[in-house]
């Protein structure tokens, strides 16, 4: 029976870690910690966008099963209405959290982000023991990373204290004071590198230095594409970030990947690492085509918000000596609802069909087996994003992906192994494939009562 650390960050994207090819940001333990364990090529969120995938995470189902569509609190109308969904993890959902302490005597702890309801929706009713900073917050945009923070589930630090390291302060205690005749599951949710953009300042120093040293601020990183489709925003741009260069993003990166490194440390040093299953991901793209567009997913199209692979494909790095294989590269399709069962096999604790109907075990690619296998993945994001997504769903079965797009049933299909950056539509040009996985997406769509949006009456009059 293993600990669990499961990190889920914020906004990360799948390009802002130097083991996935960034040469900008510096993430030296994340790195290391692909080297001892196994990086994932084709890890996605079940959503673009933050409160969604939590979701999925939590109950080990896609967000339209849920029925968590879109970020809580989100609300946006262009020439289709929004749809209704839930603004809290509905009650009768049993989550991985009570799952594990029920089951399998586990300690529970979330630290950070939650964003799955206001009280009494909170981790503290929701399977976990210990809730340090979890709230209905989706960031901390009030007050900003540095304290007070005043966040209502989080003691403010000293004056200037920086959010992301009081969080790790926090988790360490924990690791340290454990009841050691238990294991522990400990969700570390981030809230970096979500905005507003704000880091320490000699790390922000660090970076416009080395921005200065490679000549990125000679380059322009932003290009303007077309009208975001929203009532509220379109009078803006969308803006697209071509390259990885902006110094207080970069400085929020390394400042968390300092955090994790410290957490790592902290399972060596208590003896417990190889008895620990770390996994580190992402809830969404890297946002990189509005709100000051802090990063590029390139070679991957657009980002945070959009059905397009830069809004859903996430680094995902998992560790644990003597379990999975060191320095593995697995291309092994995965998606959110995945680590629910993947957490309680490793548990030792029998699957619960009923309750992660979505998720596949993914224990078997772990152990570097060949036996796994993943059928089609699925996505449902029936509203208009902050950056400039249009409402659509898609599929991804092997290496073909479908989208559709809603306000004007659009199809559009792509090899992925061939075509990373989607820049070829082959829709016309495979209509067997095109339709074949269209129909699996409506019978999806169908089984799960997802809903569409309509047309809105009020666009052409505003």
């Amino acid at each position: 029976m293993k600990n669990i650390l499961f990190i889920l960050c914020d906004d990360l994207g799948w390009k802002d870690l130097g083991c996935y090819g960034s040469s900008f940001y510096e993430t030296p333990n994340l790195d290391h910690l692909a080297r001892q364990g196994m990086r994932f090529t084709n890890a996605y969120a079940s959503c673009p966008v933050c409160s969604p995938t939590r979701a999925s995470a939590m109950t080990g189902k896609y967000p339209a099963t849920v029925g968590i569509t879109q970020f809580i609190g989100g609300h946006n109308v262009g020439h289709l209405c929004d749809v209704p969904y839930f603004h809290q993890l509905p009650a009768n959902e049993y989550t991985i959290a009570s799952a594990l302490k029920e089951r399998g005597d586990y300690q529970t702890w979330h630290v950070g982000k939650w964003h799955l309801g206001s009280n009494p929706h909170w981790p503290e009713n929701r399977g976990f023991e210990v809730n340090i900073g979890g709230c209905h917050m989706g960031a901390p945009h009030r007050h900003g990373y540095f304290s007070p923070w005043h966040i209502p589930t989080l003691e403010d630090g000293p004056g200037g204290e920086y959010l992301t390291d009081r969080l790790t302060d926090e988790s360490v205690r924990l690791i340290k004071e454990r009841d050691k005749s238990r294991p522990f599951f400990l969700n570390y949710w981030p809230y970096a590198v979500h905005t507003p953009l704000e880091a320490p300042a000699p790390l922000v120093e660090k970076y416009v230095a080395k921005a200065k040293e490679l000549e990125l601020d000679k380059i322009d990183p932003l290009e303007e594409g077309d009208t975001i489709p929203t009532l509220a925003k379109r009078h803006e741009k969308i803006m697209r970030r071509k390259i990885q260069s902006e110094p207080t993003y970069a400085a929020m990166v390394e400042n968390l990947d300092t955090n994790i490194g410290k957490l790592l440390d902290t399972l060596e040093a208590e003896g417990i690492l190889e008895d620990t299953l770390v996994v580190f991901t992402s809830d969404n793209g890297g946002l990189a085509t509005s709100e000051g567009s802090p990063t590029s997913n390139i070679p991957l199209a657009e980002g945070k918000g959009w059905m397009y692979e830069g809004g859903v494909r996430e680094p995902l790095i998992c560790a644990c000596p003597g379990l999975i294989p060191e320095g593995t590269v697995n291309d092994t399709v995965t998606t959110t609802p995945d680590f629910y069962p993947t957490f309680l096999e490793v548990a030792g604790i029998d699957p619960i069909p009923s309750q992660h109907t979505d998720g596949v075990s993914i224990l078997p690619a772990l152990k570097g087996e060949n036996r796994f296998e993943r059928g089609a993945v699925y996505w449902h994001y029936p509203h208009y994003s902050n950056q400039g997504g249009r409402p659509g769903c898609s599929v991804r079965e092997g290496n073909w992906k479908l989208i559709e797009f809603f306000e004007d049933n659009n199809l559009e299909l792509y090899q992925l192994s061939e075509d990373i950056g989607e820049e070829h539509d082959l829709a016309d040009k495979h209509p067997d494939i095109r339709d074949d996985l269209h129909a699996k997406l409506c019978r999806w769509r169908e089984s799960v009562h997802a809903l569409i949006p309509k047309p809105n009456p009020n666009w052409h009059s505003t």
